[in-house]
């Protein structure tokens, strides 16, 4: 069984930053793809970030390109998502999850562990 543990969501202004961390158990972190996802309120799921099992990145959502950035400690076996330029459209549950297969993209569909949701909130 699979355990992903999400931190570091919370509130911050426009334009301020926030790094969030998902913390994997060691039997899943090396052999899948890693990735985080978002959820607001009233929308679907969507992938934002996504990485291969090395730590190249597969995938940014056009809405965070330039912006975000998604990194993995394979020493630690912890994701991270460094996101920088906050907008308030950003406000969401943010989830991290492990998948396999569709080339390493964060797709719904993809994911074989989810960890819980870290609430981020920006505001204008």
């Amino acid at each position: 069984q699979g355990q992903l543990v999400a931190s570091g969501g919370g509130s911050a202004q426009a334009g301020g930053s926030l790094r969030l961390s998902c913390a994997a158990s060691e039997n899943i972190y090396g052999d899948y793809c890693m990735g985080w996802f978002r959820q607001a309120t009233g929308k679907e799921r969507e992938g934002v970030a996504g990485t291969y099992s090395g730590g190249e990145v597969s995938y940014y959502a056009d809405s965070v390109k330039g912006r975000f950035a998604i990194s993995r400690d394979n020493a630690k076996n912890t994701l991270y998502l460094q996101m920088n330029s906050l907008k308030p459209e950003d406000t969401a549950l943010y989830y991290c999850a492990a998948t396999s297969g569709g080339g390493c993209y964060p797709g719904v569909a993809n994911v074989i562990y989810w960890g819980q949701g870290t609430q981020v909130t920006v505001s204008s």
